[in-house]
């Protein structure tokens, strides 16, 4: 396949000194483009218009070596930009799945090997006033979309596809990055449909459907001891299904900071594994140590939650942390049955503070009640 990398560096640059440009990679076109930054700030606004297929080399031994295997297409220092199109953004990412060098989740749970040093398709680092609209994406090495430091971001009618076992292939990860809206979209992935990252704020999804994957994921947070702060993010009138999990929230144990404000509204789960999960003590071994720090998680609203449940979990879990609890879990018109047979799980919670506004289905009866005395303790830390 003809190598096109430098036809579309050199239109890049003649666009970006132009006040407003497009780009086109037109309709009944396939075009192979190596890892390649494309750089602003630019004049104006640029239309980055894909009609046709935009690919990578083919797996990791036709990677130029000169090149970095953690990204293929980057946008950096972009004001004013949309990324759209009826075509196609092919990730070829089947050869990077294979790699042996890291465990990933088979066929009935066995332990196969995964990738090493995977590049994400497409991220935009830096950058602000983004839209991206309109493409179908499929097959990444690694996550589909990462947004890094960037403010104002539209995400429209995206159709995203990767297959169900294939690792650590996020939909769209957002870190760091403010004024996010994901509309009208469907991804399928290997992982999590969207997950939020520390350093995010004002986050708006809305009509997403999502699944097979992970669900929708705030975290993993606090790693390394790290400090994370994630605030005003909804989830609404969503739909996800057959999913490891439905909206979540992970944090390591030594972390700090918080998570709060954060709405879960109208979700359709069907056959979801852990619809509503709050996880304080995500590990990715066994061997993870038991530490008092946390970030702390509260202001949490699920509302109007309904559908089935794969009966191999509850359909609620809400596991806390011993010294910094959850509070103001607020649960409302939550009707969770499961998916087969007659078994009912009872929810569970492990030190999380809230109130039922309406009787649930399940019936839950493990949140507690009133403010935690360690809310006035020096390890409860605000963003």
């Amino acid at each position: 396949m003809t190598d096109d990398t430098e036809a579309f560096k050199m239109a890049w640059d003649s666009a970006c000194q132009a006040d407003s440009a497009v780009i086109l990679a037109p309709s009944g076109f396939s075009f192979m483009i190596q890892p390649t930054i494309f750089t602003g700030p630019c004049e104006g606004r640029l239309v980055f218009q894909v009609d046709g297929t935009l690919m990578p080399p083919d797996g990791p031994d036709s990677w130029p070596t000169n090149k970095s295997r953690h990204q293929w297409l980057v946008f950096f220092r972009i004001n004013e930009m949309s990324l759209q199109g009826g075509g196609v953004i092919d990730g070829r990412g089947q050869k990077w799945w294979d790699l042996p060098c890291k465990l990933h989740k088979g066929i009935n749970g066995t332990r196969v090997p995964g990738p090493c040093d995977s590049p994400i398709a497409i991220r935009f680092f830096v950058s602000s006033n983004l839209t991206v609209q309109g493409l179908r994406i499929k097959d990444s090495p690694q996550f589909h979309f990462r947004f890094d430091n960037c403010v104002n971001v539209h995400v429209e009618s995206l159709h995203i596809t990767t297959p169900a076992l294939s690792p650590n292939t996020d939909g769209i990860h957002v870190e760091n990055t403010s004024g996010v809206e994901i509309y009208d979209s469907v991804i399928s992935s290997g992982d999590d449909c969207i997950s939020i990252g520390s350093g995010c704020r004002d986050v708006d999804i809305r009509n997403l459907t999502c699944g097979p994957g992970h669900g929708i994921s705030i975290g993993s947070l606090g790693n390394h001891n790290s400090r994370a702060c994630v605030s005003n993010i909804t989830v609404r009138d969503s739909v996800i299904k057959v999913s490891d999990n439905g909206v979540r929230i992970k944090t390591w144990q030594g972390g700090s900071g918080a998570v709060s404000g954060v709405t879960f509204s109208n979700i359709h789960m069907v056959a979801v594994r852990n619809p509503l999960i709050i996880d304080q003590f995500y590990c990715l071994t066994k061997e993870c140590t038991n530490q008092t720090s946390a970030v702390s998680v509260s202001d949490i609203i699920y509302e109007s939650i309904k559908g089935t449940y794969d009966i191999r979990s509850p359909p609620m879990r809400f596991a806390c942390s011993d010294s910094v609890p959850c509070t103001n879990i607020t649960l409302s018109d939550i009707e969770l049955l499961p998916a087969q047979g007659d078994i009912v799980h009872d929810p569970f919670c492990w030190n999380a503070y809230g109130e039922l506004q309406t009787l649930t289905i399940p019936p839950v009866s493990c949140l507690m009640e009133g403010t935690p005395r360690s809310l006035l303790d020096d390890n409860m830390e605000s963003c």
